[in-house]
């Protein structure tokens, strides 16, 4: 009846280890949940949206780049880019230590065969010196196995998966700033050939403005100082070229690197093609701010540090192993010769089990939970600084794009009335009611006044980029 008895509780003793075990491994996915953060007028001069229906993060990056050149660049860097390959292999490695980790909720288990051949000598006067000997030879299986009562080795699992996921948000933040980064660049690239456009159809016209000057010259109208100028000017714009096609060629390098080719050209279209938004809008989807690849890389350091002072807590409590590393759980036989290591006499099994409570640990334990407070703090006050870097930022692209798109009338009647002063300057310098100094100076702030509105452009462009990337856009 005993025997019954007994047995009966090593069934209950072993049944509830492998349900705290399971229920372990189940749980390590349920991280806890971080303190509400107060996110009100976190983006300066701009209506929350708690609804979250027009938020820039749900547009997929195909709806909001349509220029399809751009698109075609966008897919082949999330293919080859170098920092998209490096981030992939990070995911790759903080899985393998999150399945080391749950590794450690499960048993130990290990086969082996040891011979243990002792020599000694006998007698008084150590006669037969070593003559004598003795054999045992085992063979069988070895098992140790921690029980995680108090959750200790559950949170050293979250806190893995928390970095887990990190390096999943690692990968979003690459992903969301190479397309960003690619966007940008391919826009700079446009402007510039805008720029470079508008500069050689200016050099025609300057040609023109000083095979005029020089016929003026000629006919006794205006001075051999006129016309220096007049070229010097010429070839000032000519210069400036040069530079440009250094940049065209720079930023397409550029671009192709993002892409993962070597250094080249780049199929591009025309920014005349591209539309910029009139406006934006001003109701941010607060959940958009929260889904940010940087904020949940935040809010999931956190996580990671609440699990981690949660197994510094457990720590404190017993814990109860089955085998240790001085006597594991064995199985198997063990005999003093091979011919006998198999009968049934030569079976043998061994359990170990153990209940250890800490008592002095010299202050590791205590000092090891004050530090996981000390970082749980650090962690608290950098989700909740991050999270206002992220409204700070929100706040500056929009009123930046506000300014930029306010420029727009005036740059177009600025560009309007230098066409005009340039027209009418040439036709006063013929009649002879105008210096040549202020056709020159027309002609200049007019070139200044086309390049200033494709760099408008370039910036609207490249703020409307900016506020999807800040927005957590360029995931999907």
């Amino acid at each position: 009846m005993n025997s019954i008895y007994r047995k009966i509780n090593y069934k209950v003793l072993i049944i509830a280890v492998l349900g705290s075990g399971f229920i372990a491994c189940r749980d390590y996915k349920s991280l806890a949940k971080v303190p509400d953060q107060n996110l009100k007028g976190i983006v300066r001069d701009a209506a929350v949206n708690e609804t979250d229906t027009a938020s820039l993060s749900n547009v997929p990056w195909k709806e909001y780049f349509p220029d399809a050149k751009l698109q075609s660049l966008i897919e082949e860097g999330l293919r080859n880019n170098y920092d998209m390959k490096l981030a992939m292999s990070r995911i790759n490695q903080a899985d393998i230590a999150l399945t080391m980790t749950k590794g450690a909720m499960l048993p130990t288990l290990s086969a082996g065969l040891n011979v243990d051949h002792t020599r000694f000598s006998h007698g008084a006067r150590g006669e037969d010196v070593l003559g004598y000997y003795s054999n045992v030879i085992s063979l069988g299986f070895a098992a140790t196995w921690e029980a995680d009562l108090w959750g200790k080795l559950s949170s050293q699992t979250k806190a893995k998966y928390a970095a887990y996921l990190q390096t999943q948000q690692y990968r979003y933040l690459v992903q969301t700033t190479m397309v960003s980064t690619l966007a940008q660049s391919y826009y700079s690239l446009l402007a510039l050939d805008e720029q470079l456009r508008v500069t050689k159809e200016t050099i025609v016209l300057l040609q023109k403005s000083t095979e005029t000057m020089q016929a003026l010259k000629d006919a006794g109208q205006q001075t051999q100082a006129a016309v220096e100028q007049s070229n010097a000017l010429l070839y000032n714009t000519q210069l400036s070229v040069y530079d440009l096609q250094n940049k065209i060629s720079q930023q397409e390098n550029a671009i192709a690197i993002l892409v993962g080719r070597n250094p080249g050209p780049i199929d591009r279209g025309s920014i005349n093609d591209l539309q910029v938004p009139g406006s934006m809008n001003d109701e941010i989807p607060l959940k958009a701010l929260a889904r940010r690849p940087d904020v949940k890389q935040a809010e999931l350091s956190l996580q990671s540090a609440y699990a981690l002072t949660d197994a510094a807590k457990a720590a404190f409590y017993p814990t109860l192993s089955i085998g240790s590393s001085s006597g594991p759980v064995t199985l198997g036989v063990g005999a003093g010769t091979f011919s006998d290591l198999f009968k049934p006499q030569s079976i043998a099994a061994e359990i170990v089990a153990g209940l250890a409570q800490p008592i002095f640990y010299k202050k590791q334990l205590k000092g090891n939970l004050k530090l996981m407070q000390a970082q749980q703090a650090d962690a608290l006050l950098s989700f909740s600084h991050t999270l206002s870097l992220a409204g700070q930022e929100v706040s500056n692209i929009m009123y930046t794009y506000k300014m930029s798109v306010n420029k727009n009338d005036w740059r177009d009647k600025q560009v309007k009335s230098l066409t005009n002063a340039v027209d009418y300057t040439q036709e006063l310098l013929k009649a002879g009611e105008a210096s040549y100094t202020e056709v020159l100076s027309a002609q200049k702030d007019l070139l200044s006044a086309q390049l200033g509105k494709v760099n408008d452009k370039l910036e609207q462009l490249i703020q409307s980029v900016n506020l999807y990337k800040a927005l957590g856009g360029g995931i999907k």
